[in-house]
């Protein structure tokens, strides 16, 4: 199974998800394969550190400008095939959208990241015509953990109305564990941290287990 991670727009924690659902697929004894498609190599340089941590290694492939064909041939090897892409309309997001099983889009809770949803779609909706297969979910990230604040209940009303995307029950909070774990090399999971452990337990059961 190919998830793909991508957005139309960068800072909003792609790289966070992809090597945190990685370590969770990886302690669930799947066998993944994370591939950097993005030039900033955040996820590439994230299992580097790793190596140091003696946690169980993640598999890391770097591959830019036209994915499809290389993960394609990963997907024969692999049991799931997690790809993180540049927060942009990119050659790498487009291409791999051409093989992907499932799409996930980070998006922040706030109206200028909302309005790149409009524009994803028509990317998505593109690929469909090649990739019928496609299924397309969104991730709210960087959610605020005060409950006066009603970002996350605004952005699920404006999201509602796009019946071709699904949206993830479960949010990722703005929590430093998150910020904290990736520079160490390490997961949310591996830090102990129980709250957002059920976050990425959450949102990689939803779209595994949809349909």
């Amino acid at each position: 199974m190919i998830i793909l991670i991508g957005s139309e727009k960068g800072g909003v924690g792609k790289s966070t998800l992809a090597t945190n659902l990685a370590v969770t697929l990886v302690l669930r004894n799947s066998d993944i394969v994370l591939v950097d498609a993005d030039r900033q190599s955040t996820s590439a340089n994230w299992t580097q550190d790793r190596k140091s941590t003696g946690k169980a290694q993640v598999q890391c492939v770097r591959q830019y400008d036209d994915i499809e064909n290389t993960i394609a041939d990963l997907n024969t090897r692999y049991k799931y095939v997690i790809v993180d892409c540049q927060g942009r309309d990119s050659k790498e997001l487009r291409t791999g959208l051409m093989v992907a099983d499932k799409l996930i889009i980070p998006c922040r809770p706030s109206q200028p990241d909302l309005d790149t949803i409009p524009v994803m779609l028509n990317t998505i909706s593109m690929a469909r015509r090649i990739n019928s297969k496609l299924e397309a979910y969104c991730v709210l990230t960087m959610c605020s953990t005060n409950p006066k604040v009603n970002e996350v209940a605004d952005s699920i009303a404006f999201l509602s109305r796009y019946q071709d995307l699904k949206l993830v029950e479960t949010h990722i909070s703005d929590r430093k564990v998150y910020r904290d774990a990736i520079s160490e090399g390490l997961s949310v999971i591996e830090k102990g941290d129980t709250k957002t452990s059920a976050e990425i337990i959450g949102i990689l059961n939803e779209v595994l287990n949809h349909g």
